[in-house]
């Protein structure tokens, strides 16, 4: 029970301390729309992200059972945690909850620089090419089970997608949630690691010779959650 918890809420703090880049892009894209639609453009573009995030992490995840993946993915999951480091260093948290706000409250005035589908189309294309941190956490926590993903990356949307601006204040107000985040998935990553490598099936140790079956960990036991 207690392990499911934590990766319910793992997934959910993972998508949610991850989305500062996102909703400083949707922030920006948004602010050269006229008043009225800026609101529909940061919802809009919030479950974009979100749904993006959903089939790229469903995907994500059963590519991790491909043999030396895992591997792969604890690597890549560290480069995570190290842009976010960069990131909380930087304040990209305050950045995106200024963005917002200026484009629900303020920012231009005059007429439309572009069309509402004119700026989905660049956050969604931006949104593409930002998944990967949000993907590999998501994927890493949930282990294979779908459900468990589809679930957790559900609930961090209809946070996202109602209480955006909020979320970014928050972060940036309180630096403290994101530091346990960045704890939270370096602590993923390495149980990634340490499964992709002593993994009897998709282990990167069984399949170059250096755990033979008898000392390979079964999948589900060991460095599960």
């Amino acid at each position: 029970m207690w392990d499911t918890i934590f990766d319910y809420s793992a997934i959910i703090i993972a998508d949610l301390i991850l989305s500062g880049d996102n909703a400083l892009i949707i922030g920006m894209a948004a602010a050269g729309l006229s008043p009225d639609l800026r609101k529909k453009a940061i919802l809009y573009g919030m479950v974009i992200a979100a749904l993006l995030r959903i089939v790229f992490a469903v995907v994500a995840t059963k590519l991790l059972g491909v043999p030396g993946l895992l591997f792969v993915g604890g690597l890549l999951l560290l480069w995570v945690c190290w842009s976010l480091y960069r990131d909380i260093r930087s304040h990209t948290d305050q950045h995106a909850e200024e963005a917002l706000e200026e484009a629900e409250d303020g920012g231009y005035q005059g007429k439309p620089k572009k069309s509402l589908k004119q700026a989905l189309i660049a956050i969604t294309i931006a949104d593409v090419s930002m998944s990967l941190d949000n993907v590999l956490a998501v994927a890493a926590i949930a282990d294979g089970d779908t459900t468990k993903l589809v679930v957790g990356l559900g609930l961090a949307i209809l946070l996202m997608a109602f209480a955006a601006t909020l979320i970014m204040k928050l972060l940036s107000r309180y630096p403290w949630i994101s530091w346990i985040g960045l704890v939270v998935l370096l602590y993923v990553a390495f149980e990634m690691l340490y499964r992709g490598v002593t993994n009897c099936e998709t282990g990167v140790g069984p399949i170059i010779g250096l755990l033979t079956e008898a000392n390979c960990v079964p999948s589900g036991s060991g460095g599960g959650h």
